[in-house]
């Protein structure tokens, strides 16, 4: 990007997702740990959703500092809803970039299954408006009403869907680090419990715990952040003009795709927000990787499958990969990271050189897409 240093992914952390004996705390510094390999940084960002909610912990930045040696060297907290990993990642490039540090850690993370399922959807659906709140809205009730919409005008039927979680499931058992190791069929997810009709349980992302870490640095690395983008859209769903496209998409993919200098047709492989198997869709459409009402037709012919033309969600995504919230961002930069490095194993993309991450903050209202590009 003209007038910035040049800065590098050198190297990444990152935990097993899942059901996690340990606290947010000891995940985030397993991830971080790993990340370092023993390296001091200039900087540390943490990015989480809502430790305070979740498990009781405020100021994390600086008990992670303390945790890791870090002082008296510059942390800070970076929340940006469920993208609050993404946003912590392009804090960090940002203050890299501008000369102000050489490297610096970013690590992001959250521990959620240390309260019970109702607690923690009431804490995730705070990120609605109090009226749409009032009215019963919920995140998966509005991933609900865009499914029914797509169908509609699109043609996609119930078990075209279902081939999403079948494809993600299938890759997360490929990623020693997934949350689910576990291969599903259509019917599997046809016959599992309904949650907002047409989406069923095996739609759905699961509650997750765990913690992902890169040390981003100007001094070089095996991975180039090339560009992001951010957008933003407003809170309220009902002020919006139409379900099938977030404004807050179109914004950062614009400002990623101008400021890598690439277009949508250089990408060998994404990974997508799908907290909802229908936001695979949507979102893959609003970062121009297919056509619109068009990505399921691509979908449904393997071209986003491991082999296919462009594999989307190679970790599992969020949906079997896992979602701890506030960590989803960083994970994905992990897998991306592994896989333009040549060491994602069994799910290894064949000659990937450029990827996307696009990830969600609240219901599509804060959103940040990656690119990222392998050295030669």
């Amino acid at each position: 990007m003209a007038g910035l240093v040049d800065v590098y992914v050198s190297s990444i952390g990152m935990t097993h997702f899942g059901k996690r004996d340990e606290g947010l705390l000891e995940l985030l510094v397993q991830a971080s740990e790993e990340a370092l390999e023993g390296k001091h940084v200039d900087a540390l960002f943490v990015g989480c959703q809502n430790p305070e909610e979740f498990c009781g912990l405020a100021n994390i930045s600086t008990r992670l500092a303390s945790e890791l040696g870090h002082a008296p060297r510059p942390a800070m907290r970076i929340e940006n809803s469920s993208a609050s990993g993404s946003a912590a990642f392009m804090a960090g490039a940002i203050a890299v970039m501008s000369g102000l540090f050489e490297s610096v850690l970013v690590v992001a993370g959250e521990k959620m299954t240390g309260v019970d399922t109702p607690r923690a959807q009431k804490i995730l659906t705070e990120i609605l408006t109090p009226d749409e709140r009032s009215y019963g809205l919920t995140m998966a009730g509005l991933c609900g009403m865009i499914a029914r919409r797509y169908m509609h005008e699109t043609g996609l039927t119930r078990e075209d869907l279902a081939l999403i979680p079948v494809k993600n499931h299938h890759n997360a058992t490929l990623n020693p680090l997934a949350h689910f190791h576990k291969e599903i069929t259509v019917e599997d997810v046809l016959k599992s419990k309904m949650v907002a009709d047409p989406l069923r349980l095996y739609d759905c992302a699961p509650i997750s715990d765990g913690a992902a870490a890169a040390v981003i640095s100007s001094h070089g690395g095996d991975v180039e952040v090339a560009g992001f983008g951010h957008g933003t859209e407003t809170m309220a769903v009902v002020d919006r003009g139409t379900l099938l496209s977030f404004r807050a998409n179109i914004e950062a993919a614009r400002m990623a795709f101008h400021t890598a200098g690439l277009m949508p047709t250089d990408i060998n492989v994404a990974e997508i927000h799908e907290a909802f198997s229908i936001l695979e869709l949507v979102n893959s459409e609003d970062m121009g990787l297919f056509h619109r009402g068009e990505s399921w037709k691509a979908m449904k012919a393997g071209e986003t499958q491991l082999s296919g033309r462009l594999p989307i969600n190679t970790s599992g995504g969020h949906k079997a990969r896992g979602h701890p919230v506030g960590g989803s961002g960083m994970a994905q930069i992990c897998e991306i990271f592994l896989q333009l490095t040549g060491n994602a194993g069994k799910r290894q993309v064949d000659g990937a050189k450029v990827g996307l991450t696009h990830n969600m903050g609240g219901f599509a209202c804060n959103n940040i897409v990656t690119i990222l590009r392998g050295n030669p």
